[in-house]
Parts: structure tokens; sequence; C-alpha cells
């Protein structure tokens, strides 16, 4: 059953992708690799966003950079549950979207056992200043640190 549950988010993550990207997405993709990522300077965001991709074996998504930003400005990881709470911290960092609420309910739902953290989560969200809607193609140069200062995401 335990398995059963990820299985299935996994499967509706994957099937929402394109339709999600068609409806919801208007931003340009990047255009942007791994490997150009990882030629920033060591303290950026744009370096330590190819880092993440490098080490979770990932592509840049396109349409979707932001999310895996997100996951690294917010030390979130990437397990299903992960998943479900940084969708609760960007809800209560303000993000609003049809699709983030069918991700809160059917998440919560089949996962209610973490839903203590997912209240955590939507807490440290809430204390952040709003982040969720920022053009990180543009602050890919910026020291990773400086930004989770001015933008108060404490780490875990």
């Amino acid at each position: 059953m335990e398995t059963l549950r990820y299985l299935l988010l996994e499967r509706l993550y994957e099937w929402s992708k394109i339709p999600y990207r068609l409806l919801f997405k208007k931003e340009a993709a990047w255009d942007i690799s791994v490997r150009e990522l990882l030629a920033y300077r060591p303290q950026t965001l744009g370096y330590h966003l190819g880092c993440f991709l490098l080490i979770h074996h990932f592509t840049p998504e396109p349409q979707l950079e932001d999310h895996d930003v997100f996951h690294v400005l917010t030390s979130t990881g990437i397990a299903v549950p992960d998943e479900i709470a940084m969708q609760w911290l960007l809800f209560g960092n303000g993000k609003r979207s049809l699709y983030l609420f069918i991700v809160l309910i059917v998440g919560s739902t089949l996962f209610i056992d973490h839903f203590k953290s997912f209240i955590k989560a939507f807490k440290r969200g809430k204390k952040a200043n709003r982040f969720y809607n920022l053009n990180y193609l543009n602050l890919l140069t910026e020291p990773i640190a400086d930004l989770q200062h001015t933008l108060k995401i404490k780490p875990l």
C-alpha cells in the first residue's frame, strides 16, 4: 500500500506536466543546460542549481525551471512527501493556482501521516519574504546565501 500511493502521485505528476505547461505556464523556457549552470561561480544560485540537477540526474524541465530553484533555495528534498511539503511552503508564501490546490488536496489526502510536516512547511513559507514569483533566470549569478538571507528562507 505504501508504494502504491508514491507510485500514484508520481504518475499523476508525470501525466500533468505537459497539460500544466500548455494551460498555465506563459514564460519562455530558459534553454540552459546543467553544464552551463555548473560554469557559474560556486557560490551562485546557478551553480547550486546545476549541482542539484546533476546529483539527482535531472535535466532542466522547460518552463518548470523555477520548481528546481525552489528545491535549491529551500533545501527541500525530492521524495513525494517533500514535494507536497514544498507546495505547502509555496502556499504559505502566497502562491495560488489551481494546480497547487490540486496537489495540496490530493497529496495531503494520500499522505495525511505527513500533515505535521506540511503545516511546518506552510509556516516556513509564511515567514519568508515573497519569493515564489521572482524571475530566477535573472538571479542565477547571485550568491545563494545572499538570496536566502534577503528572502528570509531559513535553513531546515
